[in-house]
């Protein structure tokens, strides 16, 4: 097991990583002085496989427990699911003191997060992540939303868990094409902030894929590592932090115009090409670096299937990207493997233009 802190001006909370942890979750959540009721928000597949078991673990530990169904689909993480989940936590008495725990994907933590956030003014959150992409990446920092019409989670808050609960035994459970997935998020880490963690992926992405618990452990625990030194120094976004969005302008375009066809992982993958295409017209990033980046992307299996999508319907929706500010869209760009930059001097031009020639 391997742990970060994670140190803010409101306060601090571990993310523990490892195989096994489920196991271990009354132990840790009493020892943040929780007891009582505890109330799991997660979804249908993710309850068959361990929704059951840790609430069995966590009322061997004194708790009385309840499970309630969030969503499954980005389609259903919406204000209308969150209504449901208050009521079903009024029926259940939850007060200001019990913990909320979102146990499953990135949709189940920013559904839940958005639940704690709000319930009651906030009640304590701790996150279970078990994908790879939220184990790696959306689990953490804060970022809490929901969807609403064509607006991707443009609603919701910065909230904080008081725990997160990383156990890798849970990604052997996942379909290969969902581990891809969320590798995706850990080559981005790498590609903006460690080229170390980026040729270790290069060199050990068969056993990556495999699922080896050593290789598992350890880039989870480098990605997470790499997100909490961003969201210390930045935790509202306001500035470094936006390194982390390198891919996703694009991605979330890509997602958006495909109806959440494309998965979020390959959405980014496209995002960061096109990113990477962009950064070398401006003279930042060089041959050889955007031919590692879109090796890897390829070998990871997420650059296959690439939907036609228009790419002024794409444009269109970079316009509603809730990173622009003064009518500006701001890139991330890289300047080499494991080094970043933040511009808003991209014109929609050269998008357009990288955009035609990729997609």
């Amino acid at each position: 097991m391997k742990t970060v802190t994670l140190k803010l001006n409101s306060g601090s909370y571990d993310i523990i990583v490892g195989p096994g942890l489920l196991a271990e979750s009354g132990y840790h959540l009493k020892g943040l002085g929780f007891k009582g009721k505890l109330a799991i928000i997660t979804d249908t597949t993710v309850r068959k496989l361990y929704a059951n078991a840790l609430k069995q673990t966590l009322m061997a530990s004194g708790f009385e427990v309840t499970i309630l169904d969030g969503p499954d689909s980005e389609e259903k993480k919406s204000l209308e699911t969150a209504g449901r989940l208050y009521l079903e936590l009024t029926d259940f008495h939850a007060e200001r003191s019990t913990p909320v725990l979102a146990l499953g994907g990135g949709v189940i933590g920013d559904l839940t997060g958005f639940v704690a956030a709000t319930y009651e003014r906030g009640v304590p959150l701790v996150q279970i992540p078990t994908t790879l992409l939220a184990q790696a990446d959306s689990s953490l920092g804060g970022k809490t939303a929901v969807n609403h019409g064509r607006l991707k989670n443009q609603i919701g808050a910065f909230y904080q868990p008081r725990l997160t609960i990383s156990d890798t035994s849970t990604l052997k459970s996942l379909a290969k094409e969902h581990l891809s997935d969320g590798l995706c998020e850990i080559i981005k880490h790498g590609a903006i902030r460690d080229a170390d963690l980026f040729a270790y992926i290069e060199s050990n992405l068969d056993q990556i894929m495999g699922c080896d618990d050593e290789a598992l452990e350890i880039i989870v625990h480098r990605s997470v590592k790499i997100k909490a030194e961003v969201v210390e120094k930045d935790e509202l976004d306001m500035g470094l932090r936006n390194i982390l969005n390198f891919g996703h302008t694009v991605g979330h375009a890509v997602e958006t115009v495909s109806d959440f066809q494309v998965s979020h992982g390959r959405a980014v993958a496209i995002g960061m090409v096109a990113a990477a295409g962009i950064s070398n017209r401006m003279g930042l990033l060089g041959g050889s670096d955007i031919t590692r980046l879109e090796e890897l992307l390829t070998r990871a299996g997420l650059l296959e299937k690439v939907p036609a999508l228009e790419v002024d319907r794409l444009i269109e929706a970079m316009r509603h990207d809730k990173k622009i500010v003064g009518g500006q869209i701001k890139f991330v760009l890289l300047n080499a493997i494991g080094e970043a930059t933040i511009t808003d001097d991209v014109s929609l031009d050269l998008v357009k233009e990288v955009l035609s020639e990729k997609l």
